[in-house]
């Protein structure tokens, strides 16, 4: 299956490695409460940094510090806004909204790999898409910038052909990898013992995939993670 190259995603209706099957899911207040916990792991870090930042400023005895500070405080809350917008489109858009601008999307998914080592190629040539097919690429945005851990690029495209939208994930890079509870996420299997945060994105991404009726596939090779969905428009 060649995933360089949108067009080819007629082989994802076939089995193939990796491919998302589905299980029973967990009650929706437990997952709820799974998401949260994510969202508030990754909002933790910038808004303690914030507050230290304006700590340092208050401090009588560290005014020499101050211009630190405020680097420290300018850097922390860019990175707050840009998770916070980001996630209000990934895990909880607006019900008003059911057609998102490629163009704001980009700007969302070039927010967060601002504060990660890993670049992002964005290759989208759609205009638009819908609400599933938007939630799909951002959380596949944000799954492959956590692939590639000592940095690298990840290449994402968009197409729309037939009545659906192709989606792939490129990311390259020194020791890109999945880690085991992403794939046990996207592959739609239980928490188990795995990390809770890193499961319930890869997990929650699979039910929008589901939900939708499309379909989900990964191939882990060396240096490189390929992610790939496919959706109804």
């Amino acid at each position: 299956m060649t995933m360089t190259d949108p067009e080819p995603f007629a082989p994802l209706s076939e089995p193939a490695p990796e491919v998302i099957a589905g299980e029973q899911p967990p009650e929706a207040a437990e997952l709820a409460a799974q998401i949260a916990a994510r969202l508030c792991h990754d909002f933790i870090s910038p808004a303690s940094a914030i507050v230290s930042g304006l700590d340092l400023l208050e401090d009588p005895t560290a005014q020499d510090m101050r211009d630190d500070a405020m680097d420290l405080i300018g850097q922390s809350a860019r990175k707050l806004a840009d998770l916070l917008q980001f996630s209000r489109v990934a895990f909880g858009a607006s019900a008003s909204a059911e057609t998102y601008d490629a163009r704001e999307l980009e700007s969302l998914a070039k927010g967060v790999f601002a504060h990660v080592r890993p670049e992002l190629d964005w290759k989208v040539e759609v205009a638009s898409m819908n609400k599933a097919t938007a939630r799909i690429l951002m959380n596949l945005c944000q799954i492959g910038a956590g692939a590639l851990p000592v940095g690298g690029t990840a290449t994402v495209r968009v197409a729309l052909a037939d009545g659906r939208a192709a989606i792939s994930l490129e990311a390259v890079g020194p020791r890109a990898r999945l880690k085991p509870e992403v794939l046990r996420g996207l592959k739609g299997e239980l928490r188990g013992d795995a990390v809770g945060g890193a499961w319930v994105q890869a997990y929650y991404l699979h039910l929008i995939v589901k939900g939708c009726g499309g379909q989900l596939a990964a191939e882990v090779g060396e240096d490189k993670v390929t992610l790939a969905a496919w959706a109804p428009t």
